[in-house]
């Protein structure tokens, strides 16, 4: 599974330069380690630095410039560092799997003439194979793009210097991310993995109100960000992968004293409730009565258990 090692973020709001973790030209840092937790005073910037990563995908998703706005971000100058005049900047460092070699997306986002965010370089780069013993002390670039133009190479192992699969390229929206059109291709294998890694990332902002809501009935897959679903994965997880959810069931007695049985009831409009059954009690008590840790530990431990999970994921 694919596994971020570190990350930078350049004026993003209160984050004028941080780097976490393990970065291309920083060989000395130890990379990050699959659980992570960022404990900090109130006003340091941990909901930014999630909100940065919540950026970085809504780039993706909707392009640049309605990524400025979701969220209540309220657009480029309000999440650029407050006095700043220069581009927003936001580097990752991963690995597609313990085996490969790692990759580097590097964004960097302006402001036109006319006051809107754009994309001023995209690059994305990967360390040579070992083999090349003569040509290892930096990693070359498979994609590279400056303002919407520059080059893109095709094939697993062609790197920036050679021709044959080197094709210049221009965009024709400088507000959509590069990797959103090349990884779509066949032929950009290493970009449509990329792709494919940051696009499924998730990012939680559970609310327990939210999962008290009374949804239709209906199973799904995944938990939404908020929540709003907890009833309807619940539905997914007992028809699709009922062992599965046994023994996501039995950790949870372990974590939550008393609770015998959790399931789903259809109401006659079809809307589903989510039910908790305590060993001590007849009648099971609902999600509405349910308290906001309960609620919450239960959420996260579906998340945590997805039968599909997510190769990266953010709990605020």
């Amino acid at each position: 599974m694919p596994s971020i090692q570190g990350f930078r973020i350049q004026n993003y709001k209160a984050l004028k330069d941080i780097t976490i973790g393990k970065l291309w030209n920083l060989k000395a840092v130890d990379p990050l380690t699959p659980l992570t937790a960022v404990i900090g005073k109130n006003g340091v910037g941990k909901s930014t630095l999630f909100d940065a990563f919540g950026f970085l995908h809504d780039c993706l998703a909707f392009g640049v410039d309605e990524a400025c706005y979701r969220s209540q971000r309220g657009g480029f100058q309000r999440i650029v560092s407050a006095g700043c005049q220069e581009q927003i900047q936001l580097e990752v460092y991963y690995l597609e799997n313990s085996q490969e070699r790692p990759i580097t997306y590097e964004l960097a986002i302006g402001i036109d003439q006319d006051g809107r965010p754009y994309v001023a370089a995209e690059k994305l780069r990967q360390w040579r194979k070992k083999k090349n013993t003569s040509k290892k002390g930096q990693p070359y670039l498979f994609l590279n793009l400056e303002n919407g133009e520059g080059h893109v190479w095709s094939g697993e192992e062609s790197l920036e210097g050679e021709t044959k699969n080197r094709k210049k390229v221009e965009l024709t929206d400088k507000r959509r991310l590069a990797i959103a059109t090349f990884g779509t291709m066949k032929e950009h294998s290493r970009i449509a993995n990329f792709r494919n890694f940051l696009e499924r990332w998730y990012l939680s902002y559970f609310t327990p109100d939210a999962a008290r809501s009374l949804p239709m009935e209906g199973p799904q897959k995944h938990l939404s960000i908020h929540g709003d679903n907890l009833s309807n994965v619940v539905q997914y997880l007992e028809r699709e992968h009922p062992g599965q959810f046994k023994d996501i069931l039995k950790k949870i007695a372990k974590k939550i004293p008393g609770i015998q049985k959790i399931d789903t009831k259809r109401t006659d409009d079809g809307r589903l409730l989510l039910r908790f059954n305590d060993k001590g009690f007849c009648d099971p008590f609902y999600a509405q009565q349910m308290s906001d840790g309960t609620l919450k530990l239960f959420a996260y431990m579906l998340l945590l258990e997805d039968p599909a999970p997510a190769p990266f994921i953010c709990i605020e």
